[in-house]
């Protein structure tokens, strides 16, 4: 599989009198990969280092011992980059916490000096056929700064953390810069589609950019987006829970705790972990509790950026709520609260798990948590319940959790209730498909998927900068061969576009290009609209044409065939919802329209004020990504339309099945938006793709205009007139 470079914010190691490997998720994802890659790790070596023969000697046992490459920070970048904009602007921002986050412009230009230093250390170690997977929100800017510098790099991100709604990106100072940063990679992967679905809906208000479901073309560019939900290190787990330590430590705890359900919480102290509400629920939970004294909640809270001021504050909260809380319930017999500010070893992390009977999993909102993931794991010989918050990026792959609103006080009270009093034979019946997924998608599975998809990805321009214009020496293959197949859209690539589109109709000299593509032996013509049936057969139905309407979802052979659906089974149940919505856009957008056809719905908004029309295009686009993302749908943003139409048919599609239908030897496709794109993408060497005018496109030639495109195909009839002595101009 040949170099990773894997870069994050922080190597894992630790640095002191001697140089010690940490450990972590990450790292045993990287673990896994064993002798398939060869590693190598950028990161920052951690604490300030001034000197620079104590920087070198660092760097050097670094590369000799573990393959890695330290970046070393003075102390002014390092506090303005890291507990600044990274911790104390960008965590916030994408845990949907605006309230807590701060910004300095100071912070940023540190954040952009570190990614550069970053970028150089890169530079610096990458070569031929390397691959680079950059990691997390301090790095955002990275991906683009490679790119800039090897345009042919593949590139990958992940973020570890959610991204939250676009109107809460938006209101970052620096939002375009962040999200040109991140594009810069080939592909980005989230732990959910929720925040997938976040970063498009972004990019589409902020930047005004469209993207596909799993994709965007860009600056020449095709970004590919996908979910790869983390996972635990089994092995490592496994391993601990087979050792002497775990077993000594399992004894002492049952012994401690003989007689009591333990409920168990573990995190680091973080305002998004929504431990306040948590203690919250557990004061009422106690209140009315009859068995209180038979139950300790066991607090695992690992110190995190004590030198930020609201991490500070909150730990200042939860010590004095944890006070209220034992004071007000503690008996002779029991204490129903124990707070551990500290780590603790990781056999007693998993003795803890494999005790516990119920583990709470709350937090207001979290990109993954593998506490959930390790927990279900080491319930191996009891079986426990877990609590899961439904923000939790976890909740999407364990559903069988007993699932809580974090921020529904009385809803977490009774998920207590209901865990404590869970029968075994439920609880077994929840845990055994949860352990299951954990155990088959540990960390290693997640690094091999993401490798697996970055391998696969261009690793360069999806178009070069400038597309070459189509000429008729470009197709000289077409022009030998027979049969040949054209598939031509109509609107803005045969015609040009109308501000009433019933003035499109085929008059003088379109008319007379279509009477010769219709006349001409060994050439079968596909004409591709968005158009209906009715308006096909009004303006074509006289041309010897197979004529395909509505993107592709109807075909009609020749004149004398009726028309066909291309998938009669399309579930079309949605269209009477998009009606409404469509409905609903055209009273806010005066001069705006909508069309319902027989499996599609459109919105016309040419008639729009320009400004106003689009701005409102955009903005029913991301709403439209939110509300079908779970439709058998796809959305087209053309040319002043939006369109949503059944996703078992479009162009491509069709295209396929007639090149398979009749074994054409060669073909030409054109098209001028993105509905003609699926046509473009479609992986077969006998199709030559052409895009009519400006844009960036997958087609392999261009066009500038319709009549340029006339005049194109008018000569390259000819040549196929002059090869067979006929002439068809």
């Amino acid at each position: 599989m040949g170099t990773v470079i894997n870069v994050s914010n922080r190597l894992p190691v630790t640095i002191g009198a001697d140089i010690s490997p940490s450990s972590g998720g990450l790292v045993s994802a990287m673990e896994h990969l064993g002798s398939r890659v060869e590693l190598k790790w950028i990161g920052w070596a951690g604490g300030h280092v001034p000197e620079q023969d104590q920087r070198a000697r660092i760097a050097l046992e670094l590369k000799e011992r573990f393959n890695y490459y330290p970046v070393f920070l003075d102390e002014a970048d390092e506090a303005d980059y890291y507990d600044g904009f990274s911790n104390s602007t960008m965590w916030p921002l994408l845990h949907y916490m605006t309230m807590y986050s701060r910004y300095k412009t100071q912070w940023y230009e540190a954040y952009q000096r570190v990614n550069r230093i970053f970028a150089e250390a890169v530079l610096r170690v990458v070569g031929p056929g390397d691959r680079v997977w950059v990691h997390d929100y301090h790095l955002l800017l990275l991906p683009l700064m490679l790119r800039k510098e090897l345009p042919r790099l593949k590139i990958g991100l992940f973020l570890h953390t959610p991204f939250p709604p676009s109107e809460i990106f938006r209101c970052h100072p620096d939002r375009d810069d962040l999200l040109q940063g991140m594009l810069g990679a080939d592909l980005i992967g989230f732990q959910t589609f929720g925040y997938l679905r976040h970063f498009r809906a972004t990019l589409l208000r902020v930047l005004g950019m469209e993207s596909a479901i799993d994709r965007i073309v860009h600056d020449h560019y095709t970004t590919v987006l996908g979910v790869y939900p983390i996972g635990i290190n089994v092995d490592k787990f496994k391993q601990e829970l087979n050792s002497d330590a775990f077993a000594w430590h399992m004894a002492e705890y049952r012994a401690a705790y003989s007689g009591k359900k333990v409920v168990l919480s573990v995190e680091r102290l973080d305002y998004t972990k929504g431990i306040p509400r948590r203690l919250d629920a557990i004061e009422q939970f106690l209140d009315q509790c009859r068995y209180r004294e038979d139950i300790v909640f066991i607090f695992i809270s690992v110190p995190s950026r004590e030198d930020v001021a609201p991490y500070r504050a909150l730990l200042e909260r939860v010590r004095v709520r944890i006070s209220q809380i034992n004071g007000k319930y503690s008996t002779i017999k029991n204490v129903p609260l124990l707070f551990l500010h500290r780590s603790v070893n990781f056999n007693q992390l998993c003795a803890l798990y494999a005790l516990a009977d119920v583990c709470m999993v709350t937090p207001l909102v979290d990109g993954m948590n593998l506490v959930a993931k390790e927990y279900i794991f080491c319930q191996q010989e009891k079986i426990g319940v877990l609590i899961l918050s439904e923000f939790a990026g976890a909740a999407q792959e364990l559903p069988n959790a007993l699932m809580v609103n974090p921020y529904h006080i009385r809803q977490m009270v009774e998920g207590l209730k209901t865990a404590l009093e869970m029968p075994d034979t439920e609880k077994t019946q929840r845990m055994a498909p949860m352990r299951a997924r954990v155990t088959r998608y540990d960390a290693g599975h997640w690094a091999d998927a993401f490798l697996a998809d970055l391998n696969v990805c261009k690793g360069e321009p999806a178009v070069a900068a400038a597309t070459p214009e189509i000429a008729v020496a470009d197709v000289r293959v077409l022009i030998e061969a027979e049969p040949v197949a054209l598939f031509l859209d109509y609107d803005g690539t045969l015609c040009e576009i109308r501000r009433k589109p019933a003035a499109a109709y085929p008059q003088a000299g379109i008319a007379h290009l279509l009477e010769q593509l219709a006349a001409a032996p060994g050439l079968d013509v596909y004409l591709i609209s968005g158009r209906t049936q009715e308006e096909m057969t009004h303006w074509f139905g006289c041309f010897n044409f197979t004529l395909v309407a509505e993107h592709g979802s109807s075909y009609r052979l020749s004149p004398r065939d009726a028309w066909v659906l291309f998938d009669s089974k399309a579930d079309l149940g949605w269209m009477d919802k998009m009606v409404e919505i469509f409905t609903h856009y055209t009273d806010m957008t005066p001069g705006s329209a909508v069309e319902v056809k027989r499996s599609s719905v459109v919105w016309h908004y040419r008639e729009s004020d320009p400004e106003f029309g689009t701005w409102k295009a955009h903005q029913l686009v991301a709403d439209l990504s939110e509300i079908l993302s779970n439709l058998p749908v796809k959305i087209h943003h053309g040319k002043k339309i939006v369109e949503v139409v059944s996703m078992h048919a479009n162009k491509g599609l069709v295209m396929s099945a007639f090149m398979a239908r009749r074994r054409y030897s060669k073909a030409l496709c054109a098209g001028d938006d993105e509905t003609d794109e699926n046509m473009f993408r479609v992986a077969d060497e006998r199709i030559v793709s052409v895009k009519v005018g400006d844009g960036v496109t997958a087609a392999r030639y261009r066009s500038p205009d319709p009549a340029a495109f006339r005049t194109f195909l008018e000569a390259f009839l000819a040549e196929r007139g002059r090869r067979t002595g006929r002439s068809e101009v």
